[in-house]
Parts: C-alpha cells; sequence; structure tokens
C-alpha cells in the first residue's frame, strides 16, 4: 500500500512518529510534509497529498494539522477526494464506512500521538460499506 502524508508546524512528530510506523508495516510512504515546528502555510503541504489522491498515484493520504480543518478544507478542493476529519476511532471507522474517504485528517492539537497512530491503523483496515452509502458518495463532486 502507498500513502501520502503531509502536515504543518503543528504536526510534525505527529508525521514522524506515524510515518516510523507506516514503515516497519512496510508500507510505502510519500513525505509531502514539513520536518520543522517553524510556522508554515499548510496548503502548501496538502495540495501534493491531494494530487496524489486525485491523480491516484497512491492509496490513501494523511493530513495533520493543528485543527484538521484547514487541510480537509483544502483537500476537498480535489475533485477525486474525500477528506475526512478523524479524532476519535469511531469517527474514523465512520468516515471510511459511510464516505469512502481517501484522505485520513488529524487534528494534532486534539489528539495524542498514540492516539493519532490508532487514528491511522483504524482508517487503513476499515472497508467502504458501499450500498446505499455508494449512492450518496456519487453525489459528492460537482459535476460541471
Amino acid at each position: 500500500m502507498t500513502i501520502s502524508i503531509g502536515n504543518d508546524h503543528a504536526g510534525t512528530d505527529y508525521k514522524q512518529a506515524i510515518v516510523k510506523h507506516l514503515e516497519f508495516l512496510e508500507y510505502t510512504v510519500h513525505n509531502y510534509g514539513t520536518d520543522a515546528n517553524d510556522s508554515v502555510d499548510y496548503p502548501d503541504f496538502v495540495h501534493p497529498v491531494a494530487k496524489d489522491i486525485d491523480q491516484e498515484k497512491v492509496d490513501f493520504g494523511i493530513l495533520i494539522c493543528g485543527s484538521a480543518n484547514g487541510v480537509a478544507m483544502t483537500a476537498n478542493k480535489y475533485q477525486n477526494v474525500r477528506a475526512g476529519i478523524c479524532w476519535t476511532k469511531e469517527i474514523t471507522e465512520l468516515t471510511r464506512q459511510h464516505n469512502n474517504a481517501n484522505i485520513c485528517c488529524i487534528p494534532a492539537r486534539y489528539t495524542a500521538v498514540q492516539q493519532a497512530i490508532q487514528i491511522v491503523d483504524t482508517f487503513l483496515k476499515t472497508k467502504f460499506e458501499g450500498g446505499r452509502h455508494q449512492n450518496r458518495v456519487d453525489k459528492i463532486p460537482v459535476k460541471c
């Protein structure tokens, strides 16, 4: 499985721990996030992850910022992206089961690093239920 990950300054420690965990599990990881704690603009790190998903270059994406709102808003501008904010295991499961999310957005200021790793594991192992949810997911992209 191939995963793209991006983060701003609020998520540097989280990203490093998640990448280490994913590489231990033998996933391929494309790291587009900052490795520093200096203030940066999150869209600069979201766009490469969202492009990878939009162009089907990777299986899933992970984005991390303080609240996860900014990264989710930016990623969801892409036609084939369904980025969901995941702050608990239960919300993460529903994001995948009902919405077929392909990017997991983690709020670093509202989760612990170990919790974020659990969220990532849950996101990657949870399957989309399809069925009645597929009709709804099909209605998400704007067709111009």
